[in-house]
């Protein structure tokens, strides 16, 4: 069979995968990630059905392009009103919260496989990040505090490009040869490894947002002018792969950029109101996010399948029994001592502290970096790195795994033993 060929039913058998998974996860009422992995390995390393190359190949284009549309769809989401009344707890969770809960999973990580603090710091980066694609879905199955809701996706929407800029900020400290780090090696020459990570990371910042709401406010008025009401599909992917990669052309962070003009979009009744927003604008923006939303489950499918398919069965089996204790540490350990910071603004009681400490699944995000320290190791003939690569992306799986389905599965109890009632 040819190559073309191989990808072909590669990408029909992942189709095929990802429909079964998503009437499996309607019938038996938890979240279609854990089931979608688990289908990935299956048909994967365990049966052979998914070629290891052409799985390899297609990952590494989806885990990039599936991101950036999520991230766009997700941002949508984002309410500027709900952000605006908890803007202190979800800043927080996103910067002391992100980089603790990174510290905790990487030294975790590091004690138990027994491997350099370098290791450690690439794993508690790539896990850092909570899951919005798990989250959102879950929370509209389960009644949850619209104020609990919104600090814990909002979090998880913001924390994704984070990680990401977070995780280029590792390789480049362990991997200073890579292509992502480039810029933070360029930066390094004229200070040291640290401070240029602090200066990237500030400069990702603001470049970001000012690149997204920029592009979001060029965006919005292209669509006054030109009114595409025909076609706000083909517009809204567009302006998202395009900020993705002006932003990755400047050396910024493409995904996050492509989040903030989602927000944009998102909040367009409140962004545009001093120039009487356009009146076809909402109805724009509807049709856009259905079909957003359709493209972004398929995306889903297909990071989450591949992501699967990809596993190195032989070094799964060594690495089970530690991954499963790195996953429960990430979940019962990390998580819990990063989200303490929110409990002293005395704004949250205990128990909902515990509830937001305890709702924080690792999802998308993980599983597209999982595999990116291993992939640098080969294209640079790095055998640490390799070596490295192979534990980090089966600790992965195992807290991707692990964490969703405890949390999707005890939300529904947690809420009604933490959260009171709303009226």
């Amino acid at each position: 069979m040819s190559h073309v060929n191989l990808i072909d039913l590669t990408i029909l058998t992942v189709l095929t995968l990802g429909f079964i998974a998503f009437l499996l996860s309607e019938k038996v009422h938890i979240s279609s990630i854990p089931i979608l992995v688990i289908l990935g390995f299956l048909f994967g390393p365990v049966f052979g059905l998914i070629p290891n190359a052409q799985g390899h190949t297609i990952f590494n284009y989806a885990r990039v392009l599936g991101l950036v549309l999520i991230l766009y769809t997700e941002g949508h989401n984002l309410k500027w009103s709900m952000i605006k009344k908890h803007v202190t707890t979800i800043g927080l969770m996103d910067t002391v919260g992100l980089l603790l809960t990174a510290a905790i999973s990487g030294f975790l990580f590091s004690y138990v496989f027994d491997l350099p603090l370098g290791a450690g710091l690439l794993f508690g980066t790539i896990v850092s990040a909570t899951d919005p694609a798990t989250l959102i879905p879950l929370f509209k199955q389960n009644k949850v505090d619209e104020n609990i809701k919104t600090v814990i996706v909002t979090e998880s929407i913001f924390n994704d490009p984070l990680a990401i800029v977070l995780s280029t900020l590792a390789i480049a400290m362990v991997a200073p040869h890579a292509d992502q780090a480039h810029l933070i090696e360029t930066i390094a020459h004229y200070t040291t490894i640290y401070p240029a990570g602090i200066i990237y990371f500030l400069y990702v910042m603001v470049s970001s947002l000012a690149l997204g709401v920029g592009l979001g406010v060029i965006g919005y008025w292209f669509i006054r002018w030109l009114k595409p009401g025909f076609f706000p599909q083909i517009f809204g992917i567009s302006i998202a792969f395009g900020g993705f990669l002006i932003g990755e052309a400047v050396q910024t962070s493409g995904y996050l950029v492509a989040t903030i003009i989602g927000i944009v979009f998102g909040n367009h009744a409140i962004m545009f109101k001093r120039w009487n927003e356009h009146e076809g604008f909402n109805q724009f923006i509807r049709e856009e996010m259905h079909f957003n939303e359709i493209i972004s489950d398929m995306a889903s499918v297909f990071i989450f399948i591949l992501f699967g398919a990809t596993i190195n069965i032989s070094v799964l089996n060594e690495t089970l029994l530690k991954g499963a204790l790195i996953a429960l540490g990430v979940v019962f350990i990390a998580r819990p001592l990063a989200a303490l910071i929110i409990v002293p603004l005395k704004k949250w009681t205990f128990k909902e502290y515990l509830f937001i400490a305890l709702e924080g699944p690792r999802g998308v995000v993980p599983a597209a970096l999982a595999g990116v320290p291993l992939s640098i190791g080969f294209m640079n003939h790095d055998q640490s790195l390799i070596y490295w690569g192979e534990i980090i992306l089966s600790a992965t799986i195992m807290t991707v795994l692990i964490s969703v389905l405890l949390e999707t599965l005890w939300v529904k109890t947690l809420s009604r033993k933490l959260l009171s009632p709303k009226e």
